[in-house]
């Protein structure tokens, strides 16, 4: 039957191109894709574990460039064993006078419009056959409001509230669905987002391969989340969950504000 085939987005750097490299280590063909010219370097990299790579150039904040990708992957009349919806997009900065609603909106059409349009079109294929696994890569950011990153946190929260009620929707039709919640990870994110000058920014960051492989391992095992990365991380998740959001929201505006990099 040959090797099976997973794809995923986001994939010329970062979480994503580590987690299109588990997928390559493990047997699986992959299909990256993502919208700058990073993307053929990447998929040299995940050849050099002996697979078969297949890349789409589109842009996922439009909708041209979702259509594009899906059929692409219709396109290669294989079945999809798995899926990684991991490309996302930041904008830092006050909402209100420190950010364009340009880049504003991207965040909302990458990190929830391409996802919500992604799902809608390559789900029912694994459906319909019983078999799949679905990986959404949300934040722990999804957590707790933020401030000066607002939009984006929202995004997150959204991503994970979606995932979870697939994942119980699709209960008993064999696809699986799990929630990647990575913390800052060393990833070209934080300068795309115009965060270099904020202390979130500044501070030690995660790898992310190793975020990558503790997802990867959390989606082979059927996991409904994995809080990635430091022990840190699941000490803000559970924050999140158990604190007042305005206590959270004022604790997250010394990470994120501008200009906080270099305060004590």
């Amino acid at each position: 039957m040959g090797k099976p085939f997973a794809v995923v987005t986001g994939a010329s750097s970062g979480i994503g191109l580590e987690l299109a490299k588990q997928f390559a280590k493990h047997g699986f063909d992959v299909l990256v894709t993502a919208e700058d010219n990073e993307l053929d370097a990447a998929a040299d990299e995940v050849r050099e574990f002996g697979t078969r790579v297949e890349t789409v150039l589109a842009d996922l904040r439009t909708e041209e460039g979702v259509e594009k990708l899906a059929d692409e992957v219709a396109g290669t009349g294989r079945p999809v064993a798995a899926i990684a919806l991991n490309a996302g997009v930041g904008a830092g900065g006050a909402f209100v006078g420190g950010s364009s609603l340009e880049d504003q909106l991207a965040v909302v059409d990458l990190n929830v419009r391409s996802s919500v349009h992604l799902a809608y079109r390559l789900l029912p294929p694994m459906t319909e056959r019983g078999a799949g696994r679905v990986l959404f890569t949300s934040s722990v950011a999804a957590t707790a409001p933020g401030p000066f990153q607002a939009v984006y946190n929202a995004s997150k929260a959204f991503l994970k509230s979606f995932a979870e009620a697939l994942r119980e929707e699709l209960r008993d039709t064999g696809v699986s669905v799990t929630t990647l919640m990575p913390g800052p990870t060393d990833t070209e994110f934080f300068d795309r987002a115009d965060m270099l000058d904020t202390k979130l920014g500044a501070a030690d960051k995660d790898s992310p391969a190793v975020v990558a492989k503790q997802g990867y391992d959390a989606l082979m095992a059927g996991e409904d989340h994995v809080v990635a990365g430091s022990p840190k991380n699941k000490v803000q998740a559970a924050a999140g969950n158990v604190l007042p959001d305005p206590a959270v929201a004022r604790q997250h505006r010394q990470m994120t504000e501008p200009g906080t990099a270099e305060s004590e």
